[in-house]
């Protein structure tokens, strides 16, 4: 057993159709009627509404959590709907936070959707986060799982992490008195050393059975039954269907929640490909005034097909970073080569093999097409 979150002072009980709809709840010998007015008095935080954030919205908004917020500023893409199950195609093109909200409360109108159509950062992120009791990290990048950690750290609130990389999938619980995150994950990776679903591939069901999981946790943070995984990394194998445990000890060392912190403030956690080791970078307004200038210049796109046709830079040659030793001869040597990918971690790769390979001029594009989407032309979709 454990504390779970005081959120009792709405009194007003379950009223008939409730208590038909939650029947199958309010026999349980743990659960019961006070479980399910503690599921109704709760608020829980998806931040992202993605393909980790869509099975636990659908169940907990099922289940009866009293109200539920969705911070995600994007919109739903066609490549989505392979896993973002609270979505349809109709959907497509619609702001994700506008679709969900209305999928959730056609599910159970006895709740309460609310919705923060931007990216949580450090500007925002403690102020929106106070007014939930538990936050479920639906993300799909490193910075964001930082900068949840950090900010629930700061502010008391347990938080319901989890990542999928193609079959594999973790699940962890990190509330106040046990380990943060970065107990575990000190440092950030670094960008090419960690590729979103987007540049790796993910089967589809993997990031649900990790939603799931997260909504459990959810309803036995909000409820105080069972014993959460706090301080347990569960890791989750699809192809073996194998799950092992991996136990996170309080770090004395963190920088956030060790004896002696360095982190005592929230900040933004600098995630960016390392164009220190002579890998040269060129910010996508730069290279828009390059781009337009009309001198000679060859754009190479290594993404993989499937990105490409999602979204593309018009005049770039697509070359994925896995053929790229074998197609060099397509490259010309006699002007400079850009090269993008959809962060900058692939790129910076490309930029590395031509050097070595005897090209002189090879330029990064900061950010990849995701930086030119979001800063130089928004009818580029990210992904």
């Amino acid at each position: 057993m454990h504390d779970c979150p005081d959120n009792t002072e709405n009194t007003d009980g379950l009223d008939p159709a409730e208590q038909t709809r939650y029947a199958r709840h309010l026999i349980l010998p743990l659960f019961g009627e006070t479980g399910q007015q503690r599921l109704k008095n709760a608020r829980v935080l998806f931040v992202g509404a993605g393909g980790l954030g869509c099975a636990p919205a659908l169940y907990l908004a099922a289940a009866g959590v009293g109200t539920i917020g969705l911070a995600d500023d994007d919109v739903v893409a066609e490549s989505n709907l392979q896993r973002q199950v609270l979505y349809t195609t109709a959907d497509i093109g619609r702001p994700k936070v506008e679709a969900a909200r209305e999928r959730l409360l056609a599910l159970n109108p006895h709740i309460k959707v609310l919705t923060h159509p931007h990216r949580l950062t450090a500007a925002n992120a403690l102020e929106v986060m106070r007014a939930y009791d538990v936050i479920i990290d639906g993300t799909d990048n490193i910075p964001a799982r930082y900068l949840i950690n950090d900010a629930a750290f700061i502010i008391k609130k347990p938080w319901v992490y989890a990542g999928v990389h193609q079959f594999e999938g973790q699940c962890c619980v990190f509330a106040p008195g046990g380990p943060c995150y970065r107990c575990f994950f000190r440092d950030p990776p670094r960008p090419e050393d960690m590729p979103s679903c987007a540049e790796a591939g993910v089967i589809g069901v993997v990031p649900g059975q990790m939603g799931l999981l997260q909504a459990n946790e959810v309803i036995k943070l909000l409820s105080g039954i069972g014993e959460p995984l706090t301080g347990r990394l569960l890791l989750y194998d699809a192809l073996e269907t194998r799950l092992r445990e991996v136990r996170i000890k309080p770090d004395p060392a963190c920088p956030l929640c060790g004896s002696a912190p360095s982190i005592t403030k929230l900040t933004e956690t600098a995630w960016t490909c390392p164009a220190h080791d002579s890998v040269p970078e060129v910010s996508v307004k730069e290279f828009k005034v390059i781009y337009d200038s009309g001198r000679p210049i060859f754009l190479l796109d290594v993404r993989e097909e499937s990105e490409h046709r999602v979204a593309r830079i018009e005049r770039a040659c697509l070359i994925p970073l896995g053929q790229l030793p074998d197609q060099l001869e397509q490259i010309p040597r006699d002007m400079p080569v850009y090269c993008f990918c959809k962060l900058g971690g692939r790129s910076a790769k490309a930029v590395r093999l031509l050097r070595e390979n005897g090209f002189e001029v090879v330029i990064s594009l900061a950010g990849g097409i995701q930086a030119w989407s979001e800063q130089i032309d928004p009818d580029v979709p990210t992904y």
